[in-house]
C-alpha cells in the first residue's frame, strides 16, 4: 500500500476517533459501538452490491482491491531501463537470448510479451494479444471501481434505514422518557456508520483504484511499445526517446543513458 493511502486512512480515522472521545473520553467510544447498525450498513450494502453485480464480479473485488492497494506499480523509468537492456541483448545475441531473462521477470504481462516475441509471432499479433490483455485488466479495475462507488452510494442509504428502524423503536417507547435519549443516540449511529463508510472508506478507495488503474494501463502501453521495438530491432537510443513520452518530463532525466 502506498504511503499516501496509509497516511490518509490514519489521519482520517485518527481525527474521527479523537472527536468521538473528545467529550466523554475513551469510555465515550462505546456509545458508537452498535452491532445491529454495523450489520445493516455493511451487510445491507454488500447485499445490494450482490444484487447489482454478478457474483463473479463480487468475488473478484477483494483481488482487485489487493492488487490496487498493495501491489507496487513498477517505475516507468525502470521499465524503460529494462527494455533498453533487453534491446541491447537482443541486438547482440538475438531474440532467443531473451529467454534467459524471463526468470528475472515478475510481471506476467511483460514476461508474456517477451515470450511471444521469442516464439516468433508477428509484431501485429503480439500487439493485438497484449492490448486485449491490457484492456481486460482495465475492465476488471473499472468493475472494481464501480462496485466501490456503489458501496459508497448504498452505505449512507442503509445508515438511514437503520436510523429509521431505531426511531420506530424509540417512538414505540415514548411512555418511558428515560429511554428516549439512548434510543435517539442508537438510531443516529446508523447514519454515522453510513456516512463514515462512504466518505472514509468506499469512495476514497474507488478514487484510488481509478488513479492506479490509469497508471497501470499507461505502463502497459509503455511495455507494449517497448516489446514491439525490441522485436523490430530498433536502435536503443531511438527506443529510449520514444518511451520517454510515457514519462512525466520531471522524471525523464532519471532514465539511464
Amino acid at each position: 500500500m502506498d504511503i499516501s493511502t496509509i497516511l490518509g486512512f490514519v489521519l482520517g480515522l485518527g481525527l474521527i476517533v479523537w472527536s468521538m472521545a473528545h467529550v466523554g473520553g475513551l469510555p465515550g467510544l462505546t456509545l458508537f459501538v452498535h452491532v445491529p447498525a454495523f450489520m445493516v450498513v455493511f451487510g445491507g450494502s454488500l447485499a445490494a452490491v450482490m444484487i447489482h453485480f454478478r457474483i463473479e464480479d463480487v468475488k473478484m473485488l477483494a483481488k482487485v482491491m489487493l492488487r490496487a492497494f498493495l501491489y507496487p506499480i513498477p517505475s516507468p523509468t525502470k521499465e524503460i531501463d529494462r527494455i533498453i537492456e533487453y534491446t541491447n541483448l537482443a541486438r547482440k545475441e538475438g531474440l532467443l537470448a531473451l529467454e534467459s531473462k524471463l526468470r528475472e521477470v515478475d510481471d506476467k504481462f511483460f514476461a508474456k510479451g517477451i515470450q511471444l516475441v521469442i516464439d516468433g509471432f508477428s509484431a501485429d499479433t503480439v500487439r493485438e494479444i497484449l492490448e486485449v490483455d491490457a484492456e481486460v485488466e482495465k475492465q476488471r479495475h473499472a468493475n472494481g471501481k464501480k462496485m466501490l462507488e456503489q458501496f459508497g452510494t448504498f452505505a449512507p442509504a442503509f445508515g438511514m434505514v437503520e436510523t429509521l428502524i431505531g426511531l420506530v423503536q424509540m417512538l414505540s417507547n415514548l411512555s418511558d422518557p428515560s429511554k428516549i435519549g439512548a434510543g435517539m443516540a442508537g438510531a443516529l449511529v446508523g447514519t454515522f456508520y453510513g456516512a463514515f463508510a462512504a466518505n472514509m472508506l468506499f469512495m476514497p478507495m474507488a478514487g484510488k483504484l481509478d488513479v492506479r488503474a490509469k497508471q497501470e494501463y499507461l505502463l502497459r502501453e509503455l511495455m507494449i511499445a517497448g516489446i514491439i521495438a525490441i522485436q523490430s530491432g530498433e536502435k536503443p537510443q531511438l527506443i529510449k526517446e520514444k518511451l520517454k513520452g510515457f514519462v512525466a518530463p520531471s522524471m525523464r532525466d532519471s532514465v539511464k543513458s
